[in-house]
């Protein structure tokens, strides 16, 4: 069982771990409505942050995505902020 160096970092990966699981997930495996409520629950979330706690976020992905060895899952790290409205779409 990994030990993570605060609460922070254990929720984190969690959520994390939720989502990528949900966008993951075949329609057969959970229902297509259900995700979409699921992920848009989180974007909507995240985007009541404070501009500090955003920021801390932001800090943190790139922490678990620079620590990632799953090639999968650092990419779905890597995009997390701006697919969960973190930061701005660049293009």
């Amino acid at each position: 069982m990994p030990v993570y160096p605060s609460l922070t970092r254990a929720l984190a990966e969690a959520l994390v771990d939720v989502l990528w699981f949900v966008e993951g997930c075949e329609d057969e495996q959970i229902d297509p409505d259900d995700a979409v409520k699921v992920l848009e629950g989180v974007a909507d979330l995240v985007a009541q942050l404070s501009s500090d706690q955003r920021s801390d976020f932001i800090d943190l992905l790139g922490s678990m995505t620079a620590e990632e060895a799953d090639p999968s899952r650092r990419k779905f790290l890597d995009s997390f902020p701006e697919g969960f409205g973190l930061v701005e779409d660049d293009s």
